[in-house]
């Protein structure tokens, strides 16, 4: 790949950095007179209005200085992409020097890194983006941007300058994975390089303004001894978590939403043998399976013309043909589950995936809802015997007040009872022990001393836990 090209890769474009016109600083005016640059003001004067950038003729023409300089270069296959960035910051450096404008370093600096954010990042996400304590964004409006940290959620100072601004970013996000937003197709799911997931609604959908919301990942997934390490799960848990991944269990992880779901279904993913052929199936890729025989399948959306869609129930049937030893499904949320559901009870067992449900019995109840949702006109009971059959454990993960993110029941589907499904909780969260100064739980999940009927399967497949796993809790409340 020519220079130019991995200059295109890294987000640089030839049309030079268009930003709302505005008063540009010369040197007769004072240095004080020249407030931070718009991405990063203290707040905007009124709602819905951003503050003006007087940076932004500046801002401009180092933008277009700096992709005329990185354009003229000779074509060279060996630099890297952060090699590539550091030489354009370095230019950027020179460009600033070349327009003698008096500013403080810490306006120079501001001013390199928004010109560099927006040239070869996300402009004003770069920043939050490129903070590991961020773990989501959430931009309600060009000049409104909120993030979330240690689960709590908080304004940031990061602003657009226009509505153009955070249009072009939307866009330049879509169009590196495929996808197309405008007034036919107004909202998308999308992913960065990195896999995080991303969600934007643009007008009329968005009344406000554009929106957009992006799930960050962590470039190192997540361990099990890391839930372990944030209380996520107990030890036990994850002793028992693991022998029911090895056994070939179906298991679905039920929660809410941002309650961890994906995170979960990775690490009960890294307890799968290095042997099975493994299928996902998602609607935009972000499950970080760490096994080498994978192949990975994601949705497609309809083209211009409303044709063309893959779907995930598609895929699913598609998938049974590909002679897979697991299947993991990232999210079932329609028709799809009854085709799951058959694939689970015709010996595709040791399947995983999640589901939106507040509790076990909820879970259930939604997968019910599902099947329906497929269009077979199944009696009722038909379909809670095919779950009942089909699905053996359900893990609940749930994010608490105080932010944190708990399993809070680990539950065995036994069977039916009449017409019911029955559940029988192995783990719950123990709600008793209080909270801290800090508001922080000082429960974890407890074992309620029952122990369940796959028991019997560990000891036909040679799979052993330790009997300190279902031992009865004294702490546990009752």
């Amino acid at each position: 790949m020519n220079l130019a090209a991995r200059i295109q890769a890294a987000g640089i474009s030839p049309t030079p950095v268009t930003i709302e016109s505005a008063p540009t600083v010369t040197t007769e005016e004072p240095r004080s007179a020249a407030p931070a640059p718009a991405s990063i003001p203290d707040a905007p004067e009124k709602p819905g209005t951003a503050k003006v950038d007087v940076f932004a003729g500046l801002k401009q023409r180092a933008a277009s200085a700096l992709f005329e300089r990185m354009g003229v270069r000779a074509s060279d296959t060996s630099i890297t992409e952060e090699d590539l960035k550091a030489i354009a910051r370095e230019e950027l450096s020179q460009i600033i020097d070349a327009e003698q404008v008096p500013l403080s370093p810490d306006e120079r600096r501001r001013l390199i890194r928004d010109v560099a954010d927006d040239v070869l990042g996300f402009g004003p996400l770069q920043r939050l983006l490129d903070d590991p304590s961020v773990t989501e964004i959430m931009v309600n409006r060009m000049d409104q941007i909120y993030v979330e940290q240690q689960g709590k959620l908080t304004l940031s100072d990061s602003r657009f300058s226009s509505e153009e601004h955070l249009r072009r970013v939307i866009e330049r996000i879509v169009s590196k994975v495929g996808r197309r937003i405008d007034e036919s197709s107004p909202f998308v799911d999308a992913r960065l390089e990195d896999g995080s997931r991303v969600n934007a609604v643009i007008p009329p959908l968005a009344v406000n303004g554009s929106s957009l919301t992006i799930r960050k990942f962590s470039k190192v997934p997540l361990t099990v001894q890391n839930l372990i390490d944030f209380g996520t799960l107990t030890p036990e848990m994850a002793e028992l978590l693991d022998a029911c991944v090895k056994a070939k269990l179906n298991i679905i992880v039920s929660g809410g939403t941002g309650t961890g779901k994906t995170t979960l279904l990775n690490v009960l993913s890294s307890f799968l043998p290095e042997g099975d052929r493994i299928v996902t199936i998602e609607d935009a890729v972000e499950l970080q399976i760490q096994q080498q025989h994978v192949v990975r399948l994601e949705s497609r959306p309809p083209n211009t013309e409303g044709k063309g869609a893959v779907t995930i129930r598609d895929l699913v049937r598609n998938s049974l043909r590909m002679r897979p030893d697991r299947i993991v499904i990232g999210e079932v949320r329609g028709g799809e589950s009854l085709d799951m559901l058959q694939a689970m009870n015709t010996g595709h067992d040791g399947s995983l995936s999640t589901v939106h449900a507040n509790s076990p019995r909820d879970a259930v109840a939604r997968l019910e809802t599902l099947v329906l949702m497929a269009g077979m006109d199944l009696p009722l009971r038909a379909i809670r015997e095919q779950l009942a059959s089909a699905v053996h454990l359900v893990v609940q993960i749930s994010r608490l007040r105080d932010g944190t993110r708990r399993i809070t029941h680990v539950t065995e589907v036994q069977g039916m009872e009449g017409d019911v499904v029955t559940l029988q909780d192995a783990f719950v969260f123990d709600y008793s022990a209080g909270t801290d100064q800090k508001g922080r739980f000082l429960g974890k999940p407890v074992p309620t001393g029952i122990r369940p009927r796959f028991m019997e399967r560990f000891e036909d497949m040679g799979i052993t836990v330790s009997p300190a796993v279902f031992g009865a809790s004294p702490s546990r409340g009752r």
